[in-house]
């Protein structure tokens, strides 16, 4: 996986979490203090080994399970032009075999259920992480301190050119995109010099990915991956002397390397504005401009934030106000600031209303942003601003694992600023910012220096952008830097030759007991204390969903439930926006196959006020004229994009191929609709949906979180008690049932310019409330559902035609559609059908059944993780909304587990036979002058070219 730093105004809780930081090295364990008046503590204690590896531990009881998060301060711009991509190519040869053991990295963890795994590489650093139970981390450590330690006698050329076409794969998936990967790659190559660290793409290019040897990449490896170059937090069910023990055998005598010195500060000052304009296949114009701002960490950036999230953040930002909702000439319009470790990329983005000059929204854009640094935000904005924040930053933290939870909070800080608790200074910033110091920082970074970048409307793909090709190396690798004899390495009694350490006990699983309650109109309540963290989650669930849409306009549930928050009660759309950031509050509203929903994310202490909110939103609803035409026109522009993206473009094809014309489930899986059926949305159809489907006595409202019943149900029936369905509300329509095909059929939908083919193959399988439904899913985990399962392990691994490969059916109460898909390169769309053939119909015949080794990983892997999963209060909420669903007891989960234990091989072939060669159906997207008469050759079946509304072209 590659991730670059995440905009932080736009997803400010993973940004405070992720996005900050230093290097240092603490002589002595030393337990955190917080700041003065602090009243957000991560609390930690940290130590470092004689060879350089800082150690940073939280603990946290409420689950039995530790996060192990390692970070190297390695990134992309340590690498020098002409050897680009090497951090990110690196990260992926540490998942393949080590020394001391041989197979795929993530093979023992699936055996012990570990949860939130992967690896990630940006611009500055490059991470791995997982949770695992507490019983499982003397084999999560050995692990990590292996590829650590002992990695390079494991790579050879076979996995140097493995591993090489994945990340070739992985590129070409996201330039493969509307508006994809080689236009970020533009816009840093403009704002940033030839020769800069930003200036050219984590990824790497093409060119340089193909010139990359073996000894080119060990060298890398043996120069900087050393323990010195990194932080390991562990945080959740652990103390530091247990850590200090563990760490110290399994890392304590890993040599040191070089140590990466850290680069300065380097932020280009440009003299004057540029601009470009590109084409791209795509159905509407975007505007992006970009200035190189404020590294990470110093304050300005975070001063920065909160101007990007007054002006772009959110639904009340000032542009959205005027170009979305005001003079309605944009669909969509963000800013944020791109925090990164010397430099830091301010963006502002605007998707241009189709028939709308885009001179005019650049003007516009102009105007505001020199408007909100003229005068600077007002009190409130920056009250709303700061509140936001806060709010983020707390729901982010109630997880110890994955992005923006305590361990990464704690990993970023230290790497980045050398002090774990460096959040607090952000937020310290955050709470002591006003509207004259937020304006100057604008007024200093926002200047002259931009970058305008025009993506216009073409039969031209970007991904046909020449790259840009970077000086050539030298042509023997660099010559590898001293270590710093300062560092030694301890003896351990780790016998590596015994191989990975078995975990042989394992947590029980626990799930939180639910309380009920009926308010006096019928509305059911489920509540899950949890209090840990002062917020409180619930979700309102009513019958129907898309499937209502039988026989009605396609889209309207949907389009009716996104419409709620769009001006309820007294409030306007844009005031509804700005009093839900007030209070801290998300308020979500959409809708599924079977059902419709609303949900509520609110800070205990506005609970009340939030909850008057959420009340307007489901019972009063606006549906305003003038913000139906304003989100109809951008719904419609909406479904565009679906079928300009290749993965939309199939998952709306597919259904009616599979359920058939006039089924309740024969729309598209987005639910958008199509652009006839909202076009002849009215008001009236809306004001019905939502009279006649929101009914409360068959609503279920799950709440999970820092409350009790108590104190939750008066609160309820004051808001919802006296809530009434009208005397002819509708029932669900059922779900009729729908034979499998005779024989398969292949579809293709034209994609000119494609550089990968996205093949999807589908069937229809039995309900979720089927009572085999657990087994079909532990046999699909066989076949596509986890990263070592057959599809994957084929296409990626062995052919490494694809950057991944999975399978799996998505729950529902009819039939469920099961996919199997892979997005590979398009000279291979031909071979990777063939090889998805054979691996299914091997798999669903019998001829290669399940393995003993197959079964034992899927049914660790389905059990054991169990203990661990429900962490957080919306995974228990989703668990219980799942349960109410289907009508499931509340010790379902209970039931899964035991189920999963009793499968053997017998259930698992049983379970495979649902699956029908001769019944599926192929869809593939991709460029047809490349793929179309290889994938005729396989005669698979009759072979039809679709549009992208699913009608035959002719």
């Amino acid at each position: 996986m590659i991730v670059s730093r995440r905009p932080r105004a736009a997803l400010l809780a993973v940004a405070l979490s992720a996005a900050l930081g230093g290097l240092a090295y603490s002589p002595a364990p030393l337990l955190a203090k917080p700041a003065a008046g602090a009243d957000i503590v991560i609390p930690y204690e940290e130590f470092t080994l004689p060879n350089g590896l800082r150690v940073i531990v939280h603990t946290d009881r409420k689950a039995p399970i530790v996060a192990v998060n390692v970070w190297y301060h390695v990134g992309s711009k340590n690498e020098t032009p002409g050897r680009t991509g090497f951090a990110h190519l690196f990260e992926h040869l540490m998942f393949q075999g080590s020394e001391n053991h041989d197979g795929e990295f993530f093979a023992p963890f699936e055996l012990v259920g570990a949860t939130d795994q992967n690896g990630t590489t940006n611009q500055d650093r490059t991470n791995y992480f997982q949770n695992v139970p507490t019983t499982a981390l003397d084999m999560a450590l050995w692990m990590e301190s292996d590829r650590m330690g002992h990695l390079l006698g494991a790579i050879d050329q076979k996995a140097l050119d493995e591993q090489r076409g994945v990340v070739q794969n992985e590129k070409r998936q996201g330039e493969n995109q509307p508006y994809g990967r080689r236009i970020t790659a533009r816009i840093f190559e403009a704002l940033y010099p030839a020769g800069h660290p930003y200036s050219w793409q984590t990824i790497g290019s093409m060119a340089d990915l193909d010139a990359a040897t073996l000894d080119d990449v060990k060298t890398w490896f043996k120069s900087w991956y050393g323990p010195n170059n990194a932080v390991l937090v562990l945080a959740g069910d652990i103390d530091a002397a247990t850590a200090r023990e563990k760490v110290t055998r399994y890392f304590g005598d890993i040599p040191a390397s070089a140590t990466l010195a850290d680069m300065k500060t380097n932020i280009p000052r440009r003299a004057q504005d540029t601009r470009e304009t590109v084409p791209d296949r795509v159905p509407q114009v975007r505007i992006y401009r970009a200035w190189p701002v404020a590294e990470l960490g110093s304050k300005d950036a975070t001063l920065l934030d909160l101007y990007a999230q007054v002006l772009g953040g959110s639904a009340s930002s000032r542009l959205d106000s005027r170009l979305v909702h005001g003079d309605k000439l944009a669909d969509q319009v963000s800013a944020y600031s791109w925090s990164s470790e010397i430099s830091g990329t301010f963006f502002v983005t605007a998707t241009v209303k189709e028939g709308v000059d885009p001179a005019q929204v650049e003007k516009i854009l102009d105007e505001e942003i020199q408007r909100l640094i003229a005068e600077g935000p007002t009190a409130q904005e920056v009250e709303q601003a700061r509140t936001v924040a806060r709010a983020g930053f707390v729901r982010g933290i109630e997880r110890i694992g994955g992005f923006g939870g305590k361990s990464d909070v704690l990993a970023s800080c230290a790497v980045y600023q050398g002090r774990p608790d460096c959040y607090q200074d952000e937020l310290d910033d955050i709470a002591s910012a006003t509207p004259a110091s937020i304006r100057a920082a604008a007024k200093k970074w926002l200047g002259v220096g931009s970058h305008t970048l025009i993506v216009q409307p073409s039969e031209t793909p970007a991904s046909s952008l020449p790259e840009t090709v970077h000086a050539a190396p030298a042509t023997a690798p660099a010559a590898i830097p001293p270590v710093d004899p300062k560092f030694r390495t301890v003896r351990t009694d780790v016998d590596r030759s015994q191989g990975v350490p078995k975990t042989t006990t394992f947590p029980d699983l626990k799930f939180p007991a639910v309380q009920r309650a009926t308010l006096s109109n019928g509305l059911q309540v489920v509540l899950a204390e949890r209090h840990e963290t002062p917020v409180v989650q619930m979700n309102m669930e009513f019958p129907g969903g898309y499937s209502s849409d039988v026989g009605a306009k396609l889209g309207r549930a949907n389009f009716a439930m996104q419409m709620l928050d769009d001006g309820a009660g007294e409030y306007s759309a844009l005031e509804l926006a700005a009093r839900q950031e007030a209070l801290g509050a998300q308020i979500g509203v959409g809708a599924g196959l079977d059902y419709a929903a609303v949900s509520l994310s609110a800070l205990s202490d506005k609970l009340a006020e939030s909850l008057d909110l959420y009340a307007d939103v489901l019972r009063r609803p606006t549906y305003d004229d003038a913000e139906i035409e304003r989100v109809r026109a951008t719904w419609i522009a909406g479904i565009k994009q679906e079928k300009a993206r290749p993965q939309t473009a199939a998952l709306r094809v597919m259904p009616p191929l599979l359920y058939g014309e006039g089924h309740a489930y024969a729309i598209p899986f987005t639910g958008s609709g199509t652009e006839e059926s909202i076009a002849s949305l009215t008001r009236d159809d809306l004001v019905d949906y939502h009279a006649k489907w929101l009914q409360p006595e068959k609503a279920r409202l799950i709440v999970v979180g820092d409350t009790t019943l108590a104190q939750i149900v008066p609160l309820l029936e004051a808001r919802f008690g006296d809530w009434k369905s009208p005397a002819d509300a509708p029932s669900v329509p059922a779900v009729t049932e729908v034979k499998l095909p005779a024989q398969p059929r292949v579809f293709l939908v034209d994609q000119p310019g494609a550089i990968q083919s996205n093949i999807y193959v589908g069937q229809l399988v039995p309900s979720t409330r089927d009572a085999g439904s657990i087994d079909f899913d532990f046999a699909n985990g066989v076949l596509g559902g986890q990263f070592s399962s057959r599809l994957n392990m084929n296409l990626r691994e062995d052919k490494h035609w694809a950057y991944g490969s999975y399978s799996g059916a998505t729950n529902v109460l009819g039939q469920r559609p099961w996919f199997a898909q892979a997005a590979v390169q398009s000279d291979r769309t031909a071979d990777s059908i063939k090889e998805l053939k054979l691996e299914i119909t091997g798999f669903a015949t019998g001829a290669k059944p399940a393995s003993a080794d197959e079964i034992a990983k899927i049914r660790a892997a389905n059990t054991l993780e169990l203990p661990g999963a429900y962490e957080t209060a919306s995974a228990v909420m989703s668990q219980i909304a799942s349960n109410q669903r289907f009508g499931r007891p509340d010790d379902y989960i209970l039931q899964y587990k035991a189920r999963n234990e009793a499968i053997g091989p017998a259930d698992v072939t049983a379970a495979a036979r649902r699956l029908q060669p001769q019944s599926l159906t192929w869809v593939v997207v991709g460029d047809l002058a490349k793929i179309e008469q290889p994938v005729r050759a396989l005669q698979l079946g009759e072979v039809q070219v679709l549009d992208a509304d699913g009608r035959p072209k002719k």
